[in-house]
């Protein structure tokens, strides 16, 4: 039930081929579609405690690492927990629940979004606004598209521009951009006219517009797109490796996701390949393991390219406090760091 799944996330990931439903969260909203990948981790985008979305006759619920239900299967849909609130969805209306299951901040939202630095984006009446983990409003809804909130900034939309906010609504870095995204290592990601630059935390442009596309900041380095092709600049804006790949994103783990030709590999920060493209479908690595799709099928790798979970699935998605989301015949299920099952897939 792929569908279902699908639903919990974010519609800027594209993992190679794969829409964004590994992210098994939704957090931001409206950001613009052209963005195709990100980080796994806003700053308090954290699971703070490892409990696992299942689907069960059409409900979701949760359950522990060892497979055990801990929450019932009752919800119309649910989001995993950040900050020990998960989005759950009730006749039609978005809420919030807590770690034992008990609804916390009652269905009410047209749309609702993962905490993040203790606020929560939420739709009220088509216009976004913001509350915190007891659901009462902080800044009240009034931006026609926004933001979550990462390193303590927020991009919204006034009019034709967008701005960011501080966790007080107040604006801070004024709206001149034609678009904007998240804060990571300091820097984020705006345009101006057809072009991509990076602005400090004071709203300070310190690598100008020259990009025709962009991903943050990750471990030091971005990657760019110039023309057809994509490379990786520092924070000093310096091209520290030459466009050149069909498509490129963050680094994570000392690896970054690249596509030569028409297959799927890795490179390390020094420029060289650490994993040969040979793979159709690919992820970034998480907690030491990435899915991969050979002859079809989709199993894990190592860091050196080992493969050490065997092609058997029909789709499979990045590890998270030791498991990770496989689909065998369009069932979703879940299995641990040595290819064993923990959830046999349901639908």
């Amino acid at each position: 039930m792929l569908v279902g799944w699908a639903l919990q996330c974010p519609p800027y990931f594209s993992l190679s081929g794969i829409t964004g439903i590994h992210q098994q969260q939704m957090q931001a909203l409206n950001l613009p579609g052209q963005y195709k990948q990100t980080s796994n981790t806003l700053e308090s985008k954290r699971v703070s405690s490892p409990l696992f979305r299942v689907i069960k006759n059409g409900k979701y619920g949760f359950i522990d690492q060892t497979g055990k239900i801990v929450i019932e299967p009752q919800f119309d849909l649910a989001w995993n927990f950040i900050d020990g609130r998960s989005q759950i969805k009730l006749d039609d209306k978005y809420g919030y629940i807590d770690e034992m299951g008990k609804i916390v901040i009652k269905p009410q939202f047209r749309l609702a979004y993962a905490f993040s630095s203790g606020l929560a984006l939420v739709l009220i009446d088509y216009k976004h606004g913001y509350i915190d983990t007891n659901g009462k409003i902080v800044i009240k809804p009034q931006f026609n598209q926004a933001l979550a909130f990462n390193q303590g900034l927020a991009a919204v939309k006034i009019d034709e521009k967008y701005c960011y906010i501080n966790p007080s609504g107040k604006i801070v870095i004024k709206p001149v951009f034609d678009d904007a995204r998240h804060f990571y290592e300091e820097l984020s990601a705006v345009e101006l006219g057809d072009k991509w630059g990076y602005i400090n935390s004071n709203g300070k442009l310190v690598i100008k517009p020259q990009f025709d596309e962009t991903l943050r900041f990750s471990e030091g380095l971005a990657a760019v797109q110039v023309g057809d092709k994509w490379g990786y600049i520092d924070q000093a804006g310096v091209m520290v490796i030459e466009p050149q790949f069909e498509q490129a994103w963050e680094f994570t783990e000392g690896l970054a996701v690249v596509k030569i030709g028409d297959k799927w590999g890795y490179i390390a920060p020094n420029r060289q390949i650490a994993i040969k493209p040979r793979f159709d479908r690919i992820t970034s690595f998480s907690q030491r393991l990435a899915a991969v799709k050979i002859d079809n099928k989709y199993g894990y790798i190592n860091t050196n390219g080992k493969i050490v979970i065997p092609s058997q699935f029909d789709l499979a998605l990045n590890f998270t406090s030791g498991l990770a989301l496989v689909y065998v015949g369009g069932k979703a299920g879940y299995i641990n760091k040595v290819g064993q099952f923990v959830w046999y897939p349901t639908n």
